[in-house]
């Protein structure tokens, strides 16, 4: 089961460019709490929890809870907006969205490929050739999946992954309905890519040389 991150959090009594250059000064991020039917309210996070679930992945589309001093109960809610420092790479404005097991959304759950090891595909040469590293899907808030295991088993060079490999949770849904996407594939080897192209082009040149020899006998 993924982790769920607690996040201290405090109301700003002030906003704009200047109180948020404060909060960060202080050690905190700013950000804004919004949804459940209440209204938008500003409030600043610590700055090394959200970092810490930052680096491990899991400030984006995973649940956490928020800590409200004079609130009794924890706040479940899921970062919508993260804003990142452009050079130093860590988050300077987070948006949190209040979510509770009626709430759905569309968020990226990542993939991941197992047993690679056998897939003939990939014994041969072949390489895994990745076209999303997540897929978009609408899931309850409160469940959503953590990471999308796909099997490799059996596939050769050429071979495709495509959206009906997942088996979706219940209540989770592509995002993308109008086609079976593809995931990944098997991608031939560079060296047989090389060789291949080679030899097509040497038949293109030798049916151009052909037709050149035609047109010389029909001159003549």
């Amino acid at each position: 089961m993924a982790q769920t991150d607690v996040f201290y959090c405090e109301i700003r009594d002030k906003v704009g460019t200047g109180n948020a250059r404060a909060a960060r000064r202080e050690g905190w991020v700013p950000g804004i709490l919004y949804g459940g039917d209440l209204d938008p309210v500003a409030i600043r996070l610590r700055e090394n929890e959200v970092k810490k679930a930052y680096l491990n992945g899991r400030l984006r589309s995973h649940l956490a809870n928020i800590d409200i001093p004079g609130e009794k109960d924890k706040q479940p809610v899921i970062a919508r907006d993260v804003q990142v420092h452009p050079i130093k790479g860590y988050p300077i404005h987070v948006d949190m969205m209040r979510v509770d097991d009626k709430t759905r959304i569309d968020v990226a759950v990542s993939v991941r490929f197992i047993n690679e090891e056998n897939s003939p595909g990939l014994k041969k040469g072949g390489v895994l050739n990745v076209v999303r590293h997540d897929v978009e899907v609408y899931a309850p808030a409160t469940a959503i999946p953590e990471v999308f295991e796909i099997d490799v088993s059996g596939l050769e060079i050429g071979d495709g992954v495509h959206a009906s490999s997942i088996n979706l949770p219940n209540g989770v849904t592509f995002v993308i309905t109008d086609r079976d996407f593809t995931i990944a594939t098997i991608a031939a080897p560079s060296a047989l890519r090389s060789s291949e192209d080679e030899g097509e082009e040497a038949e293109g040149e030798a049916e151009g040389d052909s037709e050149s020899k035609d047109e010389e006998d029909k001159e003549e």
